[in-house]
């Protein structure tokens, strides 16, 4: 798995998370899924990403897009 699969996973999984939490939980937990999709709106035109500097401090293999 390279950074670029790593980020996107997370990244589903938050939106995910946010979503199934806000249903059952608390209607505030969609502030997660909000939190999550603007990172990605936000990384996609700067190229800053935070979890992609996690993934690759952790090991894994730079992909195409956050290099």
């Amino acid at each position: 798995m390279n950074i670029d699969r790593a980020v996107m996973a997370f990244a589903g999984c938050m939106v995910l998370l946010g979503a199934v939490l806000s249903l059952t939980v608390n209607v505030w937990w969609i502030a997660l899924a909000i939190f999550a999709g603007a990172n990605m709106v936000q990384a996609s035109f700067t190229g800053f990403c935070p979890a992609a500097m996690i993934f690759r401090a952790l090991g894994l293999r730079s992909g195409q897009a956050f290099r």
